[in-house]
């Protein structure tokens, strides 16, 4: 199992460098079907890891050496994210875990069919 994780984190962690994508988009349907974890523990588990921002610093670094990244702009949506991440899983507690699975997925799907169409 900790090399399950250990490949869920690396995969996420690799796209999210690549693609700009939050990790969580990876992490919570990983973490779900791989690994097995209740939907409500797969997103508590997700956002746990996005509060320890490593990989995420990293990146940023990188991505700031290069010219690519605006400061202002990443402080707010952390702003955002935190009161967001708050707010979000005080809901998900009363939300049951298919219904998670099912918005999950139909937000990955608009997601898609966005980037699809450009």
């Amino acid at each position: 199992m900790i090399f399950l994780i250990l490949a869920i984190g690396l995969g996420a962690g690799f796209l999210s460098g690549i693609l700009g994508i939050g990790g969580g988009i990876v992490i919570v349907p990983a973490l779900i079907h791989f690994a097995k974890f209740q939907p409500q523990q797969a997103v508590g588990t997700s956002l746990a890891a996005l509060v320890m921002p490593v990989g995420a610093a990293i990146g940023a670094a990188t991505y700031y050496k290069a010219g690519n990244l605006d400061v202002k702009a990443a402080l707010l949506i952390v702003l955002g994210m935190a009161i967001g991440a708050a707010i979000g899983a005080q809901v998900s507690t009363h939300i049951d875990g298919v219904m998670i699975k099912r918005a999950f997925a139909v937000l990955m799907v608009i997601v898609a069919v966005k980037m699809w169409i450009g």
